[in-house]
């Protein structure tokens, strides 16, 4: 019997959605990563960063729609590491979703393959350390799914494209940064911002005259939205997390942690050798009290000098509404296909008929004296057993998918293991507005072209839904992108099952992949 299907709203937190090894079209990939710490000194500042292959930020994962990919990842660090593929939707297989939640960690001086198929995808996303905090010291990388060749990318072929990792950069190390979290503190203000790992006026790209580029720009930061422009350029959005959007042309972007896009840049044309030039590349903080500033250089034909003028201005700092409008200026494309030959419009999520709502409401507080972060007021406590593994094994006592309320019942703050029961997901589209969110809002929800992505804001005093069709089976985890909130206790776990199967044994391939050969195992499944 083919499983039910469920449809939900969900009202949430800024969140990620990590949603498969069948019909590939080309050879596996094989990769072989090794994980390291090493000394370096982007600011000025010298601490451990975490490197991959000596690289840092690490290499490029470049890949297709329905390609295999195996990465065995060599752990030489002095502690457990786990790698999450940000907006892989990981299709039938949240075995491979590198989080505490799904996977026990690699340790110290061994290693573990990863085998995932990104399946009926393309576009920008990003690698990262899921675990300890582990991010503050760097281990994240670019991520392109291209189009197959059969499906033409719905834009002129570009000169060139180039990976653009910005975010917010501290000094100290992320041991000391988890131990201040620890004791109850919080983190103080960036000491700067990186551009592909480097600190201002380091990272350069060059253009040539009349050439047009495509930047795929990612938020790897902790926590910290920044506003990214080119000095004297306009930016054509064309992509984000998946989707192409309906072409539209920006001054400047905020892109919002663990937020990509994709941006195609023409060089002026009126450049000649004898008048070679440059141009600056800003991403700068959003929302801060002290504005600080990421700076690169654009070279016209590898011209050397330093750029003419100011830095380009941004929005104010707090200018919110900015922010809204134009992330509910970003559309959908209907007319063009993506990782199907069929257009983007032919899933009409606006005749899914909604049959439940979830509202979850992020919060703060105090939990044994230290402070948590909450979604529901419940801050999540990982068991000592992935859940995955607990759910598969059917060990009844790791976790209570009854415990975790469906709607904020302002209960006091509590630590918990924070599981939402469903039957079935796929990919959000999204519609926000300001103050509470209730029933009536429904009504001015975008039905037709809102943009399907992975990862969503929510602003201060403000509310987002999200309309998901659940069709993907496995375990999930939807988190505050923030990694302070993160750390803290903000995310959730959600179980896709189909109805009638609850014992892992009767769930066919077609459903979900089953328990991979070299699964590794702590805690209880250790026995199981």
């Amino acid at each position: 019997m083919k499983p039910m299907m469920e449809n939900i709203v969900l009202h949430l937190i800024s969140i990620i959605l990590s949603a498969v090894l069948v019909n590939a079209e080309s050879p596996p990939q094989l990769l072989d990563w090794t994980v390291s710490f090493s000394p370096r000194a982007p600011l000025g500042i010298p601490k451990q960063v975490i490197v991959i292959n000596d690289q840092f930020p690490g290499p490029l994962l470049n890949t297709t729609t329905n390609e295999v990919v195996n990465v065995n990842v060599r752990n030489n660090l002095t502690e457990p590491f786990l790698i999450t593929w940000n907006g892989v939707q990981m299709r039938r297989n949240s075995w491979q979703d590198g989080v505490q939640g799904t996977n026990c960690p690699i340790l110290p001086g061994q290693n573990w393959t990863y085998s995932f198929q990104v399946k009926d995808q393309i576009g920008s996303f990003f690698y990262f350390p899921s675990l300890l905090l582990q991010n503050a010291a760097g281990g994240y990388g670019p991520i392109r799914v291209n189009n197959r060749e059969i499906i033409a990318v719905p834009f002129p072929q570009p000169r060139a494209e180039f990976d653009v990792l910005i975010g917010d950069w501290y000094n100290a190390d992320h041991q000391d940064m988890r131990a201040r979290l620890d004791s109850g503190d919080l983190l103080h203000l960036p000491d700067g911002i990186l551009i592909n790992g480097l600190g201002p006026n380091q990272t350069t790209f060059d253009f040539e005259p009349g050439e047009t580029y495509r930047l795929r720009i990612s938020n790897v930061g902790l926590k910290t939205t920044l506003n990214f422009r080119i000095q004297g350029h306009q930016m054509q959005l064309v992509e984000t997390e998946g989707s192409y959007t309906v072409k539209r042309y920006h001054d400047n972007l905020d892109i919002h942690v663990g937020q990509s896009y994709s941006v195609l840049v023409t060089a002026h044309k009126n450049q000649s050798s004898s008048d070679d030039t440059s141009y600056y590349m800003v991403a700068s903080t959003r929302f801060t009290p002290v504005e600080l500033f990421g700076i690169g250089v654009i070279r016209y034909s590898g011209f050397r000098g330093v750029p003419l003028g100011p830095l380009p201005m941004g929005p104010m700092s707090y200018d919110y509404m900015y922010s809204v409008e134009q992330a509910q200026s970003i559309r959908w494309d209907l007319e063009v296909g993506a990782a199907r030959p069929n257009p983007q419009g032919s899933f009409r999520y606006g005749n899914i008929p909604i049959n439940r709502t979830l509202v979850l409401s992020n919060g703060v507080g105090l939990i044994n004296n230290t402070i948590r972060f909450t979604v529901n007021q419940i801050s999540f406590s990982y068991p000592d057993t992935p859940l995955k593994l607990a759910d598969y094994f059917q060990l009844s006592d790791v976790f209570n998918p009854e415990f975790f309320p469906n709607t904020p019942d302002y209960r006091r703050p509590e630590l918990g293991i924070s599981v939402i029961d469903v039957r079935k997901w796929l990919k959000p589209n999204f519609r926000m507005g300001l103050g509470v969110w209730d029933e009536s809002k429904t009504a001015t929800y975008n039905m037709v072209d809102a943009i399907s992505r992975s990862t969503v804001q929510v602003y201060p005093l403000s509310w987002t839904a999200i309309l998901i069709n659940l069709d993907n089976q496995g375990m999930w985890n939807l988190r505050s992108q923030n990694a302070e909130s993160r750390y803290l206790g903000q995310e959730v776990y959600i179980r896709v099952k189909g109805v009638g199967q609850n014992d892992p044994s009767t769930i066919s391939p077609r459903d979900e992949f089953p328990i991979p050969e070299n699964v590794i195992r702590c805690g209880r499944a250790i026995s199981a």
